[in-house]
C-alpha cells in the first residue's frame, strides 16, 4: 500500500515539476462514439487513427481527423500539433466529389 501512495504523490509532484508529460490521454469522437487513447507524445497519430477506424468498422480513407479545425495527417504527432492531455480529435465522414 505504501507503494501506491508513493506513486500517487510522485505523479502529482512530477506533473508540477515537468510541464511535458510523456503520455497524453486523447479523446477521439465522431459525434456518435467517444474513444479514449493513451499515447506517447512522439507516437505518430496514424496508430491512433487506425485503431479508431478498426473499432468503428471504418476505413482510414473514408474519414478525416481534425484537431482544432485543422486536418490531422497520419505522420503528425501530439508534439507537432502541440496537443495537451485531454485534447480531442474530431472524426468526420470524408466527402468525395460533389456538385
Amino acid at each position: 500500500m505504501a507503494d501506491n501512495a508513493e506513486n500517487g504523490s510522485g505523479n502529482a509532484g512530477s506533473d508540477a515539476a515537468a510541464p511535458a508529460v510523456e503520455h497524453l490521454n486523447i479523446k477521439v469522437t465522431d459525434n456518435n462514439n467517444e474513444v479514449f487513447f493513451k499515447i506517447k507524445r512522439s507516437t505518430k497519430l496514424e496508430k491512433l487513427m487506425t485503431a479508431f477506424c478498426e473499432r468503428q468498422g471504418k476505413t482510414l480513407a473514408s474519414v478525416r481527423f481534425l484537431f482544432e479545425g485543422q486536418r490531422v495527417q497520419p505522420t503528425d504527432t501530439p508534439d507537432t500539433l502541440e496537443m495537451q492531455d485531454g485534447d480531442c480529435l474530431e472524426v468526420h465522414q470524408e466527402q468525395v466529389g460533389g456538385w
